[in-house]
């Protein structure tokens, strides 16, 4: 028997699945999330094993969502010493690298800051030639110090990436491969502020992704699970260990794509809203096609304004645990939150805080705990709290809408029973099974990806051909990720004519999927 493994880290809690052949739930299991993460992951792992009672030696696959890259860039605690070259003297000169970043980020990833001659035109002409011996003495200068990771960037490399492979090589050639390098046209999209800033937030966090995968095989060793070990992405696809440790920053967000993946394969619907409820927060998203929709426009990440792909969210201080207060006449519900304590501070759990949950049981949306300890409540308080969480919701649904079309909605989350069967705004209301760990089980039952996102000129290259190649360099990702070559498809095409630049150039995006090579 092969079976897989979900692990898949929230705020409040750590949720873990293990699935069998036929992706049948055989055993879940919920720790609250730990400071470190991984003592939450550890227990999790341990309660999903001995609930199944199954051989660990069965478990073919591992699945982990994480959240150590959000929260070293959050914290800023963790991060790699790293250099900086953008490759684009003299037409870059004017804004230098790290514009616009907090100033404790800049002070910490700001040591080592380089600008050499070289870059390209948006059709791929040189603007001018790579100075190959700048980036020498750079390496030379490097080797004296501490550096951990690179992150190199050039004008226009999602149009041609030459000069960055070269600076590359020749920093690798002179550094070897313990630090590790990061080029921002295999990370970012046009921009190249955006696309910089995203390389460098990659490269800063490669370090603590090394040793977040190898505590995880430490850990299944540990338990007699000897998986091959994927990690998830933030638009709803797995990666292997070695890929995700190589971009890091790729995972940041993995948490609600996950749910919107579960949600889509326990529901059976390809297209609809989904609102993961966990216990602090709770995340709005749309599937299409049975992937995340993702987000049109820029995302700031811990301060730092980036352009790589990002699920198309919106989050609200609504959850399981959120503290409910009377306000004047009104009740008021959240952000403030009791988190993973919920268990010790509910009422219905024997605590003396009001939530969110007990609401939710006062009002007779769910059974949980001790029901008698909600009883006293008023019912106008309970009318009014209700009422402030369907709005909270509903609000939410209405502005992550495209359409004024009533749209299936999925409830998924611990935190979900809040929330009412009948939406303002939904053709209909599901509820899954399993819908509790929902984000593990999109975790376990995820495919491997590969994405291009890049500018042609069609007068050099042809319609036909651009195509093409974005095709051929889409399922070579996938395939690096980890996908069984045989299995790998393209699942999203997108083609941008850039009307404002000349040489008919167009954008291409192009992903391929496939499932787990075995």
């Amino acid at each position: 028997m092969t079976l897989r493994l979900g692990i898949d880290v929230g705020g409040t809690n750590t949720d873990a699945v293990i699935l069998d052949e036929k992706n049948n739930v055989l055993a879940k299991a919920k720790s609250p999330t730990t400071p470190d993460v991984m003592t939450g992951i550890l227990n999790s792992l341990e309660k999903v094993l001995n609930e199944s009672g199954v051989d660990p030696g069965e478990i073919k696959y591992a699945m982990l969502g994480t959240t150590h890259a959000t929260n070293a860039i959050v914290e800023r605690k963790n991060l790699a010493e790293i250099a900086i070259i953008r490759i684009g003297k003299p037409a870059t000169l004017a804004i230098t690298p790290l514009t616009g970043w907090p100033e404790d980020l800049r002070e910490k990833l700001g040591k080592h800051v380089y600008i050499v001659q070289g870059g390209h035109e948006y059709d791929g002409r040189e603007i001018a030639p790579l100075d190959e011996g700048e980036l020498k003495k750079i390496a030379d200068e490097l080797k004296d110090t501490n550096i951990e990771a690179i992150a190199i960037s050039s004008v226009f490399s999602p149009v041609n990436s030459e000069h960055e492979e070269k600076a590359a090589e020749i920093l690798r050639e002179a550094l070897g491969d313990s630090v590790a390098i990061t080029l921002s046209h295999e990370i970012g999209s046009i921009g190249l502020l955006e696309r910089e800033n995203a390389a460098i937030l990659n490269a800063a966090v490669t370090k603590v992704m090394k040793n977040a995968v190898r505590g995880f095989e430490n850990a299944l060793e540990e338990k007699g699970v000897y998986a091959k070990l994927y990690i998830t992405q933030n638009d709803g696809t797995l990666m292997s260990a070695d890929y995700a440790v190589k971009y890091p920053v790729l995972t940041i967000a993995s948490g609600p794509t996950n749910s919107l993946r579960g949600a889509a394969f326990l529901s059976n619907e390809k297209n609809a809203i989904v609102v993961d409820v966990g216990g602090t927060t709770s995340d709005i998203g749309i599937l299409v096609n049975g992937f995340p929709r993702e987000s049109a426009v820029a995302v700031e990440i811990g301060g730092v304004r980036t352009n790589f792909r990002m699920p198309d969210l919106i989050s609200i201080g609504l959850g399981g645990g959120s503290i409910v207060r009377i306000v004047g006449d009104g009740a008021r519900v959240g952000p403030e939150s009791v988190g993973y304590r919920i268990v010790e501070e509910a009422l219905v759990f024997g605590g003396n805080t009001l939530t969110a949950t007990d609401i939710a049981v006062a009002a007779g949306r769910y059974k949980l705990g001790d029901v008698s300890r909600v009883q006293h409540l008023d019912k106008s308080l309970v009318e009014k709290a209700i009422a402030k969480i369907d709005a909270i919701v509903e609000d939410a649904i209405d502005r992550i809408k495209t359409s004024p079309e009533p749209t299936p909605v999925i409830l998924v989350g611990g935190g979900s029973i809040l929330l009412s069967n009948k939406i303002k705004g939904a053709s209909k209301v599901i509820r899954p099974q399993n819908f509790d760990v929902a984000n593990a089980i999109g975790a376990a039952i995820a495919q491997v990806s590969g994405e291009v996102d890049r500018v042609y000129s069609l007068e050099q290259l042809g319609r036909e051909k651009a195509i093409e190649d974005a095709k051929k360099k889409a399922i070579e990702e996938a395939i690096k990720a980890g996908a069984d070559p045989e299995t790998v498809e393209i699942v999203n095409f997108e083609e941008i004519p850039l009307a404002y630049l000349p040489g008919n150039a167009t954008r291409i995006r192009v992903k391929a999927a496939g499932y787990l090579k075995a």
